[in-house]
């Protein structure tokens, strides 16, 4: 598939096929993908935590997330991202931020692979949805995920059971200026 139609053929989908769950080596391979995303100074600080099977899946949907979000992400795999904090964008001394942004760099850095993760799960025939509401407390307890984490999102992946339509965009005057 050409590049731009992979990313114009893209949805947040909200309702997944039983039938065709992501395999294990399906999600690394989606992972291995997202860390070819740039990151400051190479450091690397997301971090990902996957259930692929079904009774943690269920565990995890039951724990984590409100009413909207358990239907969502039924019978898909559940990809949980943080980052390093203190990390990127802070000096050698892990307190001292180097500008404004300050741990916004590990989001930006996590946000630059969560596109290159679900478009190569789009490639391979997957759609995702990434949830930002969820209880970030009992993920970190389920999971075990130290607390120098910063837990960002949940990103079902699944084959879809719906075809949403493609949501009208912007127009480019509105949001781009050219100088």
């Amino acid at each position: 598939m050409e590049f731009q139609q992979l990313i114009e053929a893209r949805r947040s989908v909200r309702r997944y096929d039983p039938s065709q769950r992501p395999t294990k080596e399906d999600i690394l391979t989606i992972i291995k993908a997202a860390q070819e995303a740039p990151s400051w100074k190479n450091q690397q600080t997301s971090r990902y935590y996957c259930a692929v099977s079904v009774q943690m899946c269920e565990k995890l949907r039951e724990t984590i997330f409100p009413s909207f979000n358990k239907q969502r992400s039924e019978n898909a795999a559940l990809i949980v991202t943080a980052f390093e904090k203190n990390n990127v964008g802070f000096a050698d001394d892990r307190q001292t931020p180097l500008n404004e942004l300050g741990n916004g760099w590990g989001c930006y850095d996590l946000g630059l692979q969560a596109a290159y993760l679900i478009l190569k799960a789009k490639e391979l025939g997957y759609d995702t949805l990434i949830m930002g509401i969820r209880d970030a407390d009992a993920i970190r307890k389920e999971l075990d995920i130290p607390q120098d984490q910063q837990i960002v999102s949940v990103i079902a992946v699944g084959k879809a059971a719906e075809s949403p339509a493609r949501p009208k965009r912007k127009e480019l005057e509105d949001i781009a200026k050219v100088l």
